[in-house]
């Protein structure tokens, strides 16, 4: 393999994405850049935990968690986590249950300007546990950050190598919001078994797009 296969290591300003806006934008409270745990610390406490008590999250707390996954970190637009040649094929959707100052429903996560744009309204969760395959658990969640990805935003440059390091991104992306939980005294578990079908239409993807990770968050049951 040439050397030049591996370019995605020198990230580069982000083209950008195309951009699905079905309403008024929710502007998000700037993320904090520092914190009371440790970088050390968040990695040493951090596991799966999916017990939760039903206490809702705060608009703080879900603007912090959607900028770990995938906030701009400098003036140039690049993230909070590599992407092959900052193609940014992921698309970050936020499932609201319990969060203060947000209505039940689907939101997307416009990176960019640091907002939410609601795509759906109500009670989806129930929705959502049917394409979990009986993962009741989830019921418990204050929200659901669900990451779905474009990866012809990758292939585009990188052939089908791009496939690859889309799932790279993912896995950066959800390690980030387990230690941010850690961080905030929240708690989350990594969730890939679901119906993709399902997931898919829940969150009116296009046909290039798909369904990668949920990532349940709470307050845990225990604290």
């Amino acid at each position: 393999m040439a050397i030049s296969d591996f370019d995605f290591l020198e990230e580069e300003p982000p083209a950008e994405p195309e951009v699905r806006i079905s309403g008024p934008s929710i502007r998000l409270p700037e993320p904090r850049r520092s914190g009371l745990l440790s970088l050390e610390q968040a990695i040493q406490q951090r596991r799966s935990r999916r017990e939760f008590r039903k206490d809702p999250l705060t608009l703080e707390e879900v603007a912090q968690l959607l900028w770990s996954a995938q906030g701009v970190t400098n003036p140039e637009g690049l993230r909070s986590v590599p992407s092959a040649g900052a193609t940014y094929p992921l698309e970050l959707y936020l499932l609201v249950d319990y969060v203060r100052s947000l209505s039940a429903g689907l939101y997307h996560y416009v990176a960019r300007e640091n907002a939410l744009v609601r795509c759906r309204s109500g009670d989806l969760l129930p929705h959502l546990l049917r394409a979990t395959r009986g993962q009741d658990w989830i019921a418990g969640a204050s929200a659901v950050i669900l990451i779905a990805a474009n990866p012809s935003r990758t292939r585009a440059k990188y052939g089908d190598r791009g496939d690859r390091y889309t799932h790279f991104e993912v896995g950066h992306a959800a390690q980030n919001v387990c230690l941010q939980c850690e961080a905030l005294g929240l708690c989350t578990a990594d969730v890939g078994a679901f119906d993709d079908g399902a997931v898919h239409r829940l969150l009116e993807l296009k046909e290039e797009e798909v369904p990668l990770c949920l990532l349940p968050v709470g307050r845990p049951a225990n604290r």
